[in-house]
């Protein structure tokens, strides 16, 4: 017998992260960390045989936003609002000539730089941390931006409203919240966590700044979306391929306060569910997630280790969604066969999908190299087997 939807996207998603067994498992591509590299969308675009002008939606990781073909085509069931720089600030990307090599440049209203060298164009790199000499009464000086600027938000909830008004999709926010993150990109990584170790005040006054940052921001952009977007996207990755970036115990001291903090924060403004970013073995870290007020979890690296599909299922799926974990995108995205992609998504999907609490997607972003059949089957499989019974 054929398979049938029943429900909208809408009522498919928020039903999927409410625990219950929707028509289908919701599918998800276009965001930020659940997107697709330029370079492979144009691929994909020429595969798939649709014309589109190839956009892009983050210059920093070279994504592309997919059109409204694309998405149809894979079954997409969510769509994206999100807010802009304030008039007052300039971006733009720069070109400037260094060591023989022509550098893409862009400083962000952070005063951080983001450079990719013309002759590859993959990513974006920071090559310029502002606060890396900085002591403890630098921070309290530093030109930080006012997240709660209202000239961020115009026009997002017109964009909002017409997607609740004249589609079924559920609206997700583009993500936010990068409390812990923006440390090491203002300082840099090693020293960053030689500050979490050596020079708690300064990680504390850092952490504190980035926590007024986003409760401005929030509190501004969800004045305008909070009665309208389905679900919340913040995130910091809090783990690498082995286990935790730097100790749980520091996390609990240190960063977990200011993200609980924050947490709290956008769930006063809003009904909307909290999704939480972090790449890497971060099962240890999934209870304190919890504890925070996170109910989705991306992106679910089932490569990583103590990341087994039926194993997080098994320990944490009665109270956390997962979206995400359709494949291993290090291994098997890139390189099988389109069949061998089908039966891992597949076994995924009867991990991951019992009891609801599941939307599909890649593991974190399409990356240039992934073959467009590949793409196909990735999505395909995932429609065809996200059936409930």
């Amino acid at each position: 017998m054929a398979k049938r939807q029943t429900l909208t996207s809408r009522e498919r998603l928020l039903e999927a992260v409410r625990h219950g067994n929707p028509d289908r498992v919701p599918i998800d591509l276009g965001g930020f960390q659940t997107g697709i590299h330029k370079r492979a969308y144009s691929d994909l675009l020429e595969y798939l045989g649709i014309e589109d002008d190839v956009t892009t939606l983050d210059p920093v990781q070279q994504l592309a936003k997919p059109c409204e073909a694309v998405l149809e085509r894979f079954h997409v069931d969510t769509r994206y609002v999100v807010a802009h720089g304030p008039d007052g600030f300039k971006g733009g990307i720069e070109h400037n000539e260094r060591n023989g090599r022509l550098w893409h440049d862009l400083k962000d209203e952070f005063g951080i730089i983001w450079s990719m060298p013309d002759d590859q164009q993959l990513y974006m790199d920071i090559s310029h941390h502002p606060l890396a000499e900085a002591t403890i009464d630098d921070i309290a000086v530093y030109p930080f931006p006012e997240g709660n600027d209202p000239t961020r938000f115009t026009g997002v909830r017109q964009h909002a409203l017409k997607l609740r008004n004249e589609t079924d999709y559920a609206i997700c926010t583009g993500i936010g919240g990068v409390i812990y993150e923006f440390g090491w990109y203002l300082r840099g990584l090693e020293q960053w966590f030689m500050d979490l170790v050596q020079n708690r005040d300064f990680c504390e006054a850092l952490l504190d700044r980035m926590l007024s940052y986003w409760q401005g921001f929030y509190t501004g952009f969800l004045a305008e979306v909070g009665d309208l977007v389905d679900v919340v996207m913040i995130g910091d990755d809090l783990a690498g391929q082995q286990g935790p970036l730097f100790s749980p115990h520091t996390y609990r001291a240190i960063v977990k306060p200011r993200q609980k903090a924050l947490v709290q924060h956008i769930k006063s403004l809003t009904s909307a569910r909290i999704w939480y970013h972090t790449c890497g073995s971060c099962a240890v870290c999934i209870p304190d997630l919890i504890d925070n007020g996170v109910e989705i979890l991306n992106p679910v690296q089932i490569s990583a280790r103590n990341m087994v599909p039926i194993e997080l299922k098994r320990r944490f799926g009665d109270r956390i969604t997962f979206w995400g974990g359709g494949i291993d995108a290090q291994h098997v995205l890139p390189f099988a066969k389109p069949e061998e992609v089908c039966q891992q998504v597949r076994s995924n999907m009867d991990a991951f999908k019992p009891g609801g609490g599941y939307v599909f997607t890649n593991v974190h972003n399409i990356q240039h190299g992934v073959p467009p059949e590949n793409v196909v089957a990735l999505f395909d499989a995932a429609y065809e087997f996200g059936f409930y019974d």
